[in-house]
């Protein structure tokens, strides 16, 4: 269940401009909290199955030791650079772990649609390569914010 959004109605994004942005764009930044309670932020290519965000991400990596300990996170994707161009989408919720760690290709139904979206927009193949040094994590949101600064007209 997603959160509505309550502010900045005006430059939200409609649920299928949400879809769009998120299938289209290629890098996230993910936000982790540290065993010391300071955070991290990462960037990282990922994949939207409409529903979910997923992330391929290095098993021993400073990203996957903070979600393992605390799977809480906070995930932006953006794009523009100047301000009416600002577009972007905030996903917060938690964390889960989805198949081998690391990923070697083990048979793992709940992976086909996120590896093969994943192969074809980030590497133009239609198989996920497996290194043995990835592993998948799925965000399910809690709550997305969106914005679209265009949407405030001409300056």
């Amino acid at each position: 269940m997603t959160a509505t959004q309550r502010r900045g109605r005006k430059i939200m994004m409609t649920t299928g401009e949400v879809d769009e942005f998120l299938t289209t764009q290629r890098t996230c930044r993910v936000a982790t909290v540290s065993a010391n309670g300071a955070p991290h932020v990462s960037a990282l290519w990922y994949a939207w199955d409409g529903v979910s965000l997923w992330l391929y991400s290095v098993v021993r990596s400073k990203r996957w030791t903070d979600l393992s300990r605390d799977p809480r996170v906070a995930i932006v994707v953006d794009s523009g650079e100047e301000y009416e161009q600002l577009r972007g989408v905030e996903l917060t919720g938690t964390i889960e772990f989805v198949g081998e760690v690391p990923r070697i290709g083990e048979l793992c139904a709940e992976l086909d649609t996120a590896e093969m979206l994943f192969a074809r927009k980030n590497f133009g193949l239609d198989e996920m390569p497996h290194d043995g040094r990835h592993a998948w994590a799925r965000l399910t949101p809690d709550k997305i914010v969106s914005w679209d600064f265009s949407k405030l007209g001409p300056a």
